[in-house]
């Protein structure tokens, strides 16, 4: 400390004194000067200097990139393609990309959405969602070098699905659930790639898979394509067959356009036949032969259930088994139903009114089950009227209880046997109705139970 306050003193001294000898005596202060020692030269202090700004990392700079762009999409993709090319190994790279494809669809930009498309599946080829938006943007593009990687990443799909194994499925689908779907999706990729390879010309390797699609599931999509390439391999007979099975197969949900198919098989009748004669039966025959095929190939769930409890239904809501012998010893009341049924939606609130009457009694269950025999149609039902009660399929529970109007309501005792039965409903009444209905079958069971005990005392 003392050496610092030493060294300041030579330093400053000096500066504070001068001034002062200078105004009282300027000869006195010229000899003091020319007989001083020269002082030391005073090295300069720099100025300080702001410390520098740390440049942004990557990944502020991707967040600024999306940031500035706001809600306009042709910035975004102008940020997003000039932070790649200071970043073309940036690990967000399969991010990015799926935002650049989004992005181009929503702008109408089909080429760059298929570039970025085929960039996310070559970096990431177990992405099947996006392979499969890889295919259909290729196949829209039309060229052949487009067509045939969109047939080689179909069979990547194809290759995909066979692998796949129930081990991999959500806990929350069933068995069965799991496997309606693979199927579908396989049937859905054959007719993909059969139709890729009927535009490349390759219509062998094209019927191959189109029949293959139509045994696992026959569909107007894959039997047009069939009646079209009998047609070209000049066999009439062959392609009468095919287009009057997909016009019978065909609907308002299906991608085939009846129209079209009714004037193909109608032209290659002609052909045949020379007139329209004999067609009109014919179609007829093609139709009861397709329902009756559909029926065979369609998988009977409960098959070899005898009674309501041997049944496992499942949950409409997300998928997962719903076995009635858990629900075994205590009352089952079901409300049998279907989307397209008018009253059903008018019986559900009075159904959720009862239901709510016995809340949080462990002996009784309240079932909505679902008869539609296009399952596509409940989730979106479900998600418009959200019901309150437990939604499940009915799973062939209906066939075994002969319900062929709806809504019907069903009471089953603990023994699975019913205890009441109503088709239609009274509006006005039928609360009440099903509220002593449950009441009685509640006192029925109490009593049945209150009977054994005694039996059993007695044989004591």
């Amino acid at each position: 400390m003392n050496s610092t306050r030493k060294l300041l003193a030579l330093v400053l001294v000096p500066h504070a004194i001068l001034p002062i000898c200078l105004v009282s005596s300027p000869a006195r202060a010229q000899q003091n000067e020319s007989q001083a020692p020269p002082a030391p030269a005073m090295k300069p202090i720099a100025p300080r200097q702001p410390p520098a700004a740390k440049p942004p990392s990557e990944t502020e700079e991707l967040q600024q990139a999306i940031d500035h762009a706001g809600n306009d999409r042709a910035s975004l993709v102008r940020n997003l393609e000039a932070f790649l090319k200071d970043y073309p190994e940036s690990r967000q790279r399969a991010q990015i990309y799926r935002a650049l494809v989004e992005a181009s669809l929503q702008l109408r930009d089909s080429p760059r959405a298929t570039d970025y498309a085929e960039r996310l599946v070559a970096i990431a080829p177990e992405d099947m969602s996006m392979t499969l938006l890889a295919i259909q943007l290729l196949e829209r593009n039309g060229d052949e070098a487009a067509l045939r990687r969109a047939l080689n990443y179909s069979t990547r799909v194809l290759d995909f699905i066979d692998r796949s194994s129930a081990g991999e499925k959500s806990p929350k689908v069933s068995k069965e659930q799991w496997e309606a779907e693979q199927k579908r999706d396989k049937v859905n990729i054959l007719v993909l790639r059969g139709r890729l390879a009927f535009k490349l010309h390759e219509n062998i390797a094209a019927e191959k898979d189109f029949r293959a699609s139509m045994a696992l599931s026959p569909s107007a999509a894959a039997g047009e394509k069939l009646g079209e390439i009998a047609e070209l391999n000049k066999d009439l007979s062959g392609a009468i067959r095919e287009y009057a099975r997909a016009f019978a197969l065909s609907d308002a949900s299906s991608s085939a356009n009846r129209r079209e198919i009714r004037q193909k098989l109608g032209n290659v009748w002609r052909l045949a036949h020379g007139s329209d004669r004999g067609l009109g039966d014919y179609i007829l025959r093609a139709y009861d032969e397709a329902v009756a095929s559909s029926e065979s190939l369609k998988p009977r769930r409960n098959a070899n259930a005898k009674e309501p409890y041997d049944f496992t239904l499942r949950k409409a809501q997300d998928g997962p088994p719903f076995p009635l012998a858990e629900q075994k010893g205590k009352i089952v009341v079901l409300n049998f139903w279907a989307t397209w049924c008018g009253p059903c939606r008018e019986m559900e609130p009075h159904f959720e009114r009862v239901a709510a009457q016995f809340q949080g009694q462990a002996d009784i269950v309240f079932l909505a089950a679902d008869c539609d025999e296009d399952e596509t149609l409940v989730p979106p039902y479900l998600q418009e009227e959200k019901p309150r009660t437990t939604v499940v399929f009915a799973d062939g529970l209906d066939t075994l209880l002969s319900v062929n109007s709806f809504p019907t309501v069903v009471i089953l005792d603990r023994q699975g046997k019913i205890a009441y039965r109503a088709e239609g409903f009274d509006p006005d009444d039928v609360e009440t109705e099903l509220s002593n209905a449950v009441r009685n079958a509640l006192a029925a069971q109490k009593e049945h139970a209150q009977n054994s005990a005694h039996g059993a005392k007695s044989a004591l």
